[in-house]
């Protein structure tokens, strides 16, 4: 009666856990996505007004950069604390700042209003919620990760990975209202302003969901053992899994990539150099969101079935596919092959973000596990999520108005990120509760079997 009461605890337990961190997870990324689309339309004319339009657009979309560019300072900082103090705290945290930052970005003035200050403030406030960011994204997938069942970490790891299409899905769906229920205008003038600032109550929802959840027990058993008083997680992660680190940041350089090329440029490259109007730029990244959570959950579960490895060959080659007839197809500026195309690109690019989470925990021991996974994720985006937008919109205009430059690059980092895949191990079903041995984190030079494993 015992063990089936336990049982029983424990996947209450893993379930809310994966309920707070999906949740939390896409509270703070709708916040994160919502300046995004917003860049891309309203803030170059605010923030950038004695530029030219593609200055102004550039300018704009650094700032979105910048916020990537903070997330490794934060996943730095925040792996060390999340494999020291524990996951749970570390979200707290990290979710509080997220929603601080929001208000205050909905109450910045322009820079009619206070000159360059304006622009100066809103890069302060990006650099701040990247760093929040940066700690966020992995601790909330270890969160739900080190709770659940060895059998069910895909499917975990799926619906930890629909947040960020979630939270493109509510961002975009109250930009829509909102641009179409008020002139241009004042959407201009103060109606982009609202979300940021009523974001806040959601992300106290957030905070209120992760008070209820415990402590992952891979992190507890992690501190009753004799590494949690000797290691360094910082310093073993750079020390004892450094190749590990380098190849899942380049594998996941693809899908960033690709993520941000359809979430970020493509509603600029829609709106801006298409003429698509706003509020049709914004329906087609909602029907594209809701292909990516089918994309995500569908590939979470398959890896479950086939394994991570040959799950995401699968969706790496239909992405390379795809990207060779996107534009074209965008070009036609027909809404129904437009939306396909943008469907079925954002949800096989899903599929692998879908599966990433349970991929990057699978292949850290649990005493670096945090430090790991947040370094190779935000270094994935620092070098290709933020500068894609930037680095697209400056080949679009190199090529006037031709996108194949821009083809040329993502399809070249997809075909890294397939090549990284081949080479890398399959993890499905490994013990979570690994640990680096003593001789290792003292430095002893013996054979390691299990280093060369993973």
């Amino acid at each position: 009666m015992n063990d089936v009461t336990d049982k029983g605890a424990s996947h209450s337990m893993a379930n809310r856990a994966v309920s707070a961190a999906t949740l939390g997870t896409a509270l703070e990324w709708f916040d994160f996505t919502l300046y995004g689309a917003v860049a891309a339309t309203i803030l170059p004319k605010l923030f950038f007004p004695a530029m030219d339009s593609n200055s102004a657009t550039l300018a704009s979309l650094a700032t979105f950069s910048v916020g990537l560019a903070a997330r490794p300072l934060g996943a730095i900082i925040c792996g060390y604390f999340g494999d020291k103090v524990g996951r749970r705290n570390l979200m707290l945290g990290t979710v509080s700042v997220m929603g601080l930052t929001s208000v205050l970005m909905g109450l910045l003035p322009t820079y009619a209003q206070i000159g360059v200050y304006a622009p100066l403030l809103l890069v302060i406030l990006r650099i701040i919620q990247g760093f929040a960011l940066g700690g966020e994204s992995t601790g909330g997938q270890l969160m739900a990760l080190e709770h659940a069942p060895a059998d069910r970490r895909g499917k975990y790891s799926g619906l930890i990975g629909m947040c960020a299409p979630l939270s493109q899905i509510l961002a975009n769906a109250v930009l829509l209202l909102l641009s179409s229920t008020m002139t241009a205008a004042a959407f201009t003038s103060y109606g982009w302003r609202i979300p940021f600032v009523l974001s806040f109550v959601l992300v106290l929802v957030g905070i209120y969901i992760r008070l209820r959840v415990a402590e992952t027990p891979a992190f507890v058993k992690m501190q009753q053992s004799s590494i949690a008083k000797v290691g360094s997680p910082l310093r073993d992660a750079f020390r004892l899994h450094y190749k590990t680190i380098l190849r899942m940041m380049l594998f996941f350089c693809g899908p960033t990539a690709l993520f941000y090329l359809a979430v970020v440029f493509t509603l600029s490259y829609l709106t801006n150099t298409l003429g698509v109007p706003k509020q049709t730029g914004f329906m087609l990244l909602m029907i594209a969101n809701a292909c990516a959570i089918v994309g995500s959950i569908g590939g979470g579960l398959l890896s479950d079935r086939i394994g991570r490895k040959r799950a995401l060959l699968l969706a790496s080659a239909a992405t390379f596919v795809i990207m060779m007839f996107y534009f074209q197809v965008l070009a036609t500026r027909s809404f129904v092959p437009m939306a396909i195309a943008m469907g079925l690109f954002m949800a096989f690019t899903q599929v692998q973000t879908g599966i990433q989470p349970v991929a990057f925990a699978e292949v850290f021991p649990t005493n670096v596990r945090y430090s790991g996974s947040a370094l190779a994720f935000t270094g994935a985006s620092l070098f290709a999520g933020g500068p894609i937008p930037v680095v697209a919109t400056w080949l679009l205009h190199l090529g006037n108005g031709s996108p194949w430059a821009l083809v040329a690059l993502v399809g070249a980092l997809n075909i890294l990120s397939f090549c990284m895949i081949a080479i890398g191990p399959e993890t499905a079903g490994i013990d979570m509760n690994r640990l680096d041995s003593a001789a290792e984190i003292a430095g002893v030079h013996e054979p390691v079997s299990r280093q060369a494993t993973y």
